[in-house]
């Protein structure tokens, strides 16, 4: 779904919402009031097939109440059960940590073995997959939730919807921005919460100030995630702002069910009236127009739900919908910028072209830095380095599968991108006397374009044929070859520089030269090096005259045979 009114009016339309707790009341079968004063909870679940969808329920067993949670609201860190219990540990991105519900991970962890057949039986089963709860079986439904998509593929598989009713919050804001990181994740999750009648979801929110303007949370706060469908029997309104929620959840004054047989009673209600009204947001039927928008959605959400005149509840709202759109507008997308990436991508082919008809090659061109189209290449190089940089980073926040259909996403793109701007930096760094840059000198974000590469198996496909049609306007494969020439080109200043008697350096040089000849022609056996590099005026070129300078006339090679024959000119027609 492309955001929660969708996401929220399609389950009321398509009557799985209704359908859902249905399954939940048959999940429940009858409690028994006797058992409700047992304080031990454990947890039950039950699979529904239907024709094309199947329903997971989870519940505790008694049905968990206000009573069983007002002493339980500790939270245990995910560096606490990293040993014992690290299956969230997918969520510990660049050594992020975060904090669950205690109770709720304890039941979960209590019949994992259990849940891991189920999660299997999950697996193997193509129908769409809905994941519901009640009370503290929503936060299990949750958690389950998470642990599904964290091993799906998303590029093959349906995601599964979490429906949760009357769920206590999960965890805290460093579980809610983990989730919060993958946009495709936090669609996955519709919370319905009886406002005015269950305060369970509210009841671990901390109590604050409206008038407070400081909207950052202690790091013990729990936070919702995911999209909150807010009811009483008047109406409803949505929202996946996670402040917001907290606000609206706390604004409501609650009137407390009398007993578990009334609390479920209300959701049945509540349910049944859903079916036949319009979840909104932003239009307002009070009866002064309001002309702000902003305003109109935040009016709209305190009157949905009991909330008349509570200004400054709805001034509070305006200040986080104001926030949320700043942050959403100020986050990093890379969809948005691919026109001007491929503008930029163009301008140095086109460099690349120039440099070329001048027998120099746009590497050396731009290290020897002589006009100023060279120069405008480094705002160039600049601009497109910043945005791989962030796109690396970002994909790199994501969980591993996730990660591999984000990738094959950018993979091309990445890879052409990596060989046509490296070479630029390597110029740099040893324009500025830098020496071994694949150790020393390499950004990391260069490192994992090209390790993604290799783990792609789409790569395959490339054959050595299409290469040799195309090698005359070919990239180099290895982005770093052009740092193995100036290793090359160093080694020989040493070796000629070297005293005689300095017989093993000499030898170490000499044996560095004659591999780097073997990784050069293999580079020419695969035709995975651009012709450019023969060019009179390329460093490669400069590397062999220094080179033939120093190995005996006897020397024979297989590169050096290509070079003496001058098999390189038929090199770029594939022959």
């Amino acid at each position: 779904f492309c955001c929660g009114l969708e996401a929220a009016n399609f389950v009321v339309s398509s009557g799985l919402l209704k359908l859902s707790w249905a399954k939940i009341l048959d999940c429940y079968g009858g409690f028994n009031p006797d058992e409700i004063q047992n304080l031990g909870l454990s947890i039950k679940w039950k699979a529904h097939q239907q024709a094309n969808i199947n329903i997971l329920v989870f519940t505790t067993s008694p049905i968990c109440t206000k009573s069983h949670l007002q002493d339980s609201k500790q939270l245990v860190s995910s560096t606490a059960f990293k040993e014992s219990f690290p299956v969230f540990e997918f969520l510990c991105n660049n050594g992020n940590s975060f904090s669950i519900h205690k109770a709720a991970i304890a039941l979960f962890a209590a019949h994992f073995h259990e849940l891991l057949q189920l999660k299997a039986e999950c697996g193997r089963n193509s129908n769409s997959l809905i994941v519901t709860g009640h009370s503290l079986g929503g936060s299990v439904a949750s958690l389950f939730t998470l642990w599904l998509l964290e091993s799906l593929d998303i590029s093959l598989a349906k995601r599964p919807l979490c429906l949760t009713f009357g769920s206590p919050l999960v965890g805290d804001k460093g579980f809610q921005q983990a989730i919060s990181q993958h946009p495709a994740w936090n669609s996955c999750f519709l919370h319905v919460a009886a406002t005015s009648k269950d305060s369970i979801p509210r009841l671990f929110i901390a109590p604050h100030d409206l008038n407070s303007m400081d909207l950052d949370s202690k790091s013990d706060d729990y936070k919702p995630f995911g999209t909150f469908l807010l009811c009483c029997e008047d109406g409803c309104t949505w929202s996946e702002n996670p402040e917001a929620v907290s606000e609206l959840l706390m604004a409501v004054e609650t009137e407390d069910a009398g007993n578990e047989e009334w609390t479920i009673n209300v959701y049945s209600r509540i349910i049944e009236q859903l079916e036949s009204m319009i979840v909104r947001k932003g239009i307002s039927q009070v009866n002064e127009p309001i002309l702000n928008s902003l305003r109109a959605g935040t009016t709209l959400q305190t009157e949905a739900i009991r909330i008349r005149n509570e200004q400054l509840l709805i001034k509070k709202l305006e200040e986080l919908e104001e926030i949320c759109m700043f942050n959403k507008g100020k986050a990093f997308d890379p969809a948005k910028k691919l026109n001007v990436i491929k503008i930029k991508m163009a301008e140095l082919e086109w460099y690349k072209k120039v440099a070329k008809g001048n027998e120099t090659g746009y590497y050396d061109c731009y290290k020897k830095q002589l006009s100023r189209r060279d120069r405008d290449v480094i705002k160039h190089k600049k601009f497109l380095t910043n945005y791989w940089k962030e796109v690396v980073a970002q994909n790199e926040r994501k969980p591993q599968k996730q990660l591999v259909y984000l990738r094959s996403r950018w993979l091309y793109a990445g890879t052409t991108y990596r060989r046509m701007v490296e070479p630029l930096d390597i110029a740099d760094y040893y324009g500025d006397d830098g020496s071994n840059y694949v150790t020393n000198g390499r950004s990391h974000h260069y490192i994992k374009l090209e390790q993604w590469l290799e783990e792609d198996e789409k790569q395959s496909r490339f054959r050595i044929d299409t290469k040799k049609q195309n090698v005359d306007v070919i990239l180099t494969d290895d982005s770093c070859f052009w740092a193995h020439v100036e290793e090359a080109r160093l080694w020989c200043k040493s070796l000629k520089t070297a005293d005689v008697g300095m017989i093993s350096e000499r030898v170490c040089l000499r044996q560095k030269l004659m591999e780097f000849e073997v990784y050069v022609m293999e580079q020419i056996k695969k035709y995975a090096v651009s012709s450019e590099i023969f060019l009179k005026g390329s460093s490669f070129m400069q590397w062999w005259k220094e080179y033939e300078m120093l190995i005996e006339p006897h020397h024979n090679s297989p590169l050096t045979d290509f070079i003496r024959n001058c098999k390189f000119q038929q090199y770029a027609s594939g022959c």
